[in-house]
């Protein structure tokens, strides 16, 4: 006990490596603690139990004398309220020659009114008269207990027995013994060993039973967490292979949008240094005095049609060419690309387009501020060539590293599910924002339509 009170590291160390046990020897610590202390109550009970029935029996038997060798000595207790010298002699003679008042260390008659009517043994007079065992056999009931210690020093077996009117069964009188237990004390100690040891027994098989299954148990979770911290690791390096791979990816999308822009920018040039000038060349060469001739009208009606389809032409090709080459804006920051996208628009169409900007400056990487640029570019054009640039709108937010832009008009139009060929723009426009691991949605009604792409920053 001293070891338990004073190892307090010890004690203050099992809540810290609990819960790194296995199992098994969880189950090993636990179940002994609760299988010792099912023991030791079981084995309580038991012996209670054990105790009374013996207690019992033995008082019964005593009881039964009582009944067959006392009882016929006694006159009628209804009509007597004291007993006389020759009932008292019989039973002295009683006490002293019969094989069980031998072991009779103390006995004693009481009348129904509580009265001593007899006494037999050592220090008789000093006897309480109130017991709780007197009053149950006044009552009818048949009152056993066991001493181990005693006034006479040994282990007494105590027996209140009433004695009953044979034909009312009333209690007429009680008879009190104290009989010598030395036997039953052995008895008694015999069997409780007995009982402890087949409780121990029990609990010792039942718990190696346990203990077996719980230790199978354990081994299989072992091996099945260790199987399943490899699959974890497994898929860790899986999800981190996805992970790079991902960014590769992005990497490789964001390096392919600034190459198709320098492809369309070169392209812009090309078209602009070589068909363009040409047509303008052609356009020029058709104004020389040499082809025009006064005296010949249709002639000179075919020319100037030639002339005004070569200046279509050319206005048709520099407004492509204005389309493919982006402003400078590798430089720019988040307001001044969207200023810039519409005021272009503004320009090339003649139409007012109400811009919001929530003035954040973002750190952008160059295909995505591309990416802006042209959403913002197709959504404006796509508005002015089937809703006539009514109500064009660009709104910009940023919130919580999301950065959400929408192009919007007050068209009629138009039905989201049904194909349309000249939706070829917004389809270039989704796969430009996803790649860049964005959103792309649209909107439309007969209020309006609205493009909203949205960046994770």
């Amino acid at each position: 006990m001293t070891s338990l009170s004073t190892d307090h590291p010890t004690k203050a160390a099992i809540p810290r490596t609990w819960p790194t046990w296995s199992l098994a020897t969880q189950f090993l610590a636990a179940g002994t603690l609760v299988s010792v202390l099912a023991m030791f109550l079981v084995g309580l009970v038991v012996s209670h139990l054990i105790q009374s029935a013996i207690t019992k029996n033995a008082g019964a038997t005593t009881a039964l004398y009582v009944d067959s060798v006392i009882a016929p000595i006694l006159p009628d207790m209804r009509t007597t309220d004291q007993l006389d010298d020759s009932v008292a002699r019989a039973l002295d003679e009683t006490m002293r020659q019969s094989t069980l008042g031998g072991s009779i260390d103390f006995f004693r008659l009481w009348s129904a009114d509580k009265a001593i009517l007899y006494a037999h043994g050592e220090e008789a007079t000093a006897r309480q008269s109130e017991d709780e065992a007197l009053l149950a056999a006044m009552r009818g009931e048949i009152a056993t207990r066991y001493e181990d210690q005693s006034m006479f020093g040994a282990p007494q077996l105590v027996v209140f027995y009433p004695l009953l009117q044979p034909w009312t069964g009333e209690v007429v009188a009680v008879a009190e013994l104290h009989e010598a237990a030395t036997a039953l004390k052995r008895s008694l100690e015999q069997a409780l060993w007995r009982s402890w040891a087949a409780v121990a027994l029990i609990t010792f098989a039942f718990f190696l039973v346990l203990s077996a299954i719980v230790m199978r148990g354990s081994r299989t979770i072992d091996t099945q967490s260790i199987e399943l911290r490899q699959r974890v690791a497994e898929l860790s390096d899986l999800l981190t292979q996805n992970s790079e791979l991902n960014t590769r990816l992005q990497l490789a999308s964001e390096r392919a949008t600034a190459l198709n822009e320098k492809y369309l920018r070169r392209l812009g040039s090309e078209l602009h240094d070589g068909p363009a000038q040409l047509i303008a060349l052609a356009a020029l060469r058709l104004d020389t005095p040499a082809l025009v001739d006064g005296t010949k009208p249709e002639r000179r009606r075919n020319l100037a049609a030639i002339k005004s389809r070569l200046d279509e032409a050319l206005r048709e090709v520099r407004a492509v060419c204005t389309g493919l080459v982006l402003p400078d804006i590798e430089a720019a920051d988040l307001p001044e690309i969207l200023v810039r996208a519409v005021r272009a628009h503004e320009q090339r169409t003649g139409m007012a387009v109400a811009l919001t900007t929530s003035g954040a400056t973002l750190a952008l990487a160059p295909a995505a501020k591309i990416c802006v640029y042209r959403f913002v570019q197709e959504g404006l054009t796509n508005g002015f060539q089937h809703a006539g640039g009514v109500g064009q709108e660009v709104r910009e937010t940023c919130d919580h590293g999301q950065l959400t832009i929408c192009v919007m008009d007050r068209g009629s139009g138009f039905d989201i599910k049904a194909p349309r060929p000249q939706s070829l723009g917004l389809i270039g426009l989704r796969g430009r924002i996803e790649s860049l691991g964005g959103r792309f949605k649209v909107g439309s009604s007969s209020e309006g339509t609205i493009l909203t792409m949205t960046l994770f920053l």
